[in-house]
């Protein structure tokens, strides 16, 4: 059937990226057709799009989405045409009015869920869990540090993190942000770009220091997370929204006290079909109890999605942002 998706054709700013028809095709075996109601935008978006993360081209992009099933692949149970569903670990070209996914990767949406809701959360909330609860595990009694704790992965897991029993410190880029985030979980919240931000964290913990740090920000933060870490301290670095980390000597981890640093990603946390089915298991329950809340910041139109990006670049946008087909 033909549909409209957004399609890059050479990697490069949001201006490579084109509305246009493009046929998809019936569901393989295994696979079931979703036509979209909500559409979820990612900073790994953006790195598909620039090149970062490398991607064969022509390409469509965007990794997760939400709506209902309109066609199923041979040999697919568990799900039935009309089910709401949502995905959110690709194939990349969520941003079109539908796409074809594993069966095995998609999800049915909880009745006090909404669509706009599930897209949103799929590869955040997800980013989340095994951040949360499987990179380092929360305890009750933790504090921790969440960069970027305005953004759509922080006000997921500053929730979470709370919901766990953690103190949770935040950094922001502006007081606007700030309040967004004391709103949402964080009991301290720290401005990076006016702050000292290691001083404070050493202040809020009386010299203790933390046992980890949360950084999506990558190259602007990376030395100011370690230097909030206590001795054998983990930082875990999921993101680049600054550019990403280079050349780093590995001596700074032993000078600022056997520090460990991981690099993780989603693909190795949700490896297996079974992973996958834990990991958004776990996201829905905390959502649909309400310890956790998806709010929607940004809506724009699926031929709007240059301008979106453009606005999550320049980090003009708050909490979660979709695209609506």
């Amino acid at each position: 059937m033909t549909i409209k998706a957004i399609q890059i054709d050479k990697n490069g700013g949001p201006e490579v990226m084109e509305l246009r028809d493009i046929e998809l095709p019936a569901p393989k075996p295994g696979e079931i057709t979703v036509r979209h109601t909500a559409i979820g935008i990612n900073f790994i978006d953006t790195y598909h799009r620039s090149g970062l993360y490398p991607v064969k081209l022509p390409s469509g992009l965007g990794m997760e989405a939400a709506g209902t099933v309109e066609a199923l692949g041979e040999g697919v149970t568990g799900l039935k045409l009309g089910d709401r569903v949502a995905y959110g670990s690709g194939p990349i070209g969520a941003y079109a009015e539908a796409n074809n996914v594993a069966a095995s990767r998609a999800v049915k949406i909880p009745d006090v869920v909404s669509d706009e809701a599930a897209a949103a959360m799929m590869l955040k909330g997800m980013t989340a869990q095994f951040l949360l609860r499987q990179t380092y595990v929360v305890k009750p009694g933790d504090t921790i540090l969440w960069h970027a704790a305005a953004g759509g992965v922080g006000l997921i897991a500053t929730q979470w993190a709370k919901h766990l029993g953690a103190t949770v410190i935040g950094t922001v880029g502006s007081e606007e942000k700030a309040a967004i985030a004391r709103a949402h979980g964080c009991d301290h919240v720290l401005n990076y770009r006016t702050e000292d931000v290691p001083a404070r964290v050493r202040e809020i913990t009386g010299g203790k220091m933390l046992p980890t740090v949360y950084d999506g920000v990558g190259k602007d933060t990376f030395v100011m997370s370690l230097d909030c870490l206590r001795p054998r301290g983990l930082l875990a670095s999921f993101g680049n929204a600054s550019g990403p980390v280079t050349d780093v000597n590995l001596g700074i981890l032993a000078a600022k006290g056997s520090l460990y640093v991981t690099r993780p990603t989603m693909f190795h946390y949700t490896a297996t079909d079974a992973d996958f089915q834990t990991v958004a298991k776990d996201l829905f329950d905390v959502v649909a109890t309400g310890h956790v809340k998806i709010e929607i910041g940004q809506r724009y139109k699926l031929a709007d999605a240059a301008q979106a990006h453009k606005d999550l670049e320049s980090r003009k946008t708050t909490g979660a942002t979709v695209l609506v087909p």
